[in-house]
């Protein structure tokens, strides 16, 4: 099944798009193609390096590049934080039509509606305490990974690309202006080819920026 039809078809508790028709099915791109797909990096080294190396235990590829991957979008939104506030983004958002709400399945179990900072702010703080437990990122070689290790990473990556989607539909024109958007796009691209490569994200998570997306992967 294609992304579009996907993005048609299927939603999520926590992903919620407005009910409203869609007059410009191909806005996204209109928007960002002089700025951002065009400054794309296309060189295969990315595609490359997402490989797992020969010899390489899998969970451990995944728990090295899930740590990476949180730190540079981690250290992406720092440049946003200030421009990024309950006041200007009073819902956690990815364009007019995707709405995320926060849940972390203990502390709140009911997803509930709060502001891009503070949703971010959770995210972060949800993935840190996952990477700090030794029962699922094991710190020492040698150590076993859980079970579902891949059902945890898999969790992490999805709610990560929200923060993507974000940064791309609220805040590009600040990236602009801040100069970072060619660092913007190559974290966005590692990102988008590793999840790819590992099947870590749902294809209908990826359709608020499916555009950049079909770009990332197109051969």
């Amino acid at each position: 099944m294609s992304v579009l039809s996907l993005c048609s078809s299927q939603n999520h508790q926590t992903t919620l798009p407005k009910k409203r028709k869609r007059t410009n099915p191909v806005g996204i791109t209109r928007q960002f193609e002089k700025l951002t797909i065009t400054t794309l990096p296309s060189d295969n080294h990315l595609r490359e390096a997402v490989k797992l190396p020969p010899g390489e235990d899998k969970n451990e590829w995944l728990a090295i590049n899930t740590v990476d991957l949180y730190n540079q979008i981690n250290m992406l939104y720092a440049t946003l934080e200030e421009f990024c506030t309950a006041t200007t983004c009073p819902i956690m958002n990815a364009g007019s039509r995707y709405e995320y709400r926060w849940a972390d399945g203990v502390t709140i179990k009911k997803p509930t509606v709060v502001s891009a900072p503070e949703y971010i702010e959770n995210l972060m703080n949800w993935i840190e305490i996952q990477i700090d437990d030794e029962t699922i990122f094991p710190q020492k070689t040698g150590e076993s990974f859980p079970p579902n290790f891949e059902d945890y990473v898999k969790r992490i990556f999805t709610r990560l690309f929200r923060v993507y989607a974000h940064m791309y539909h609220s805040h590009f024109q600040k990236i602009v202006d801040l100069e970072v958007e060619d660092h913007l796009n190559t974290c966005f691209k590692n990102f988008v080819l590793f999840v790819s490569e590992y099947k870590l994200v749902d294809e209908s998570e990826l359709c608020p920026l499916k555009d950049l997306v079909e770009h990332v992967l197109k051969p």
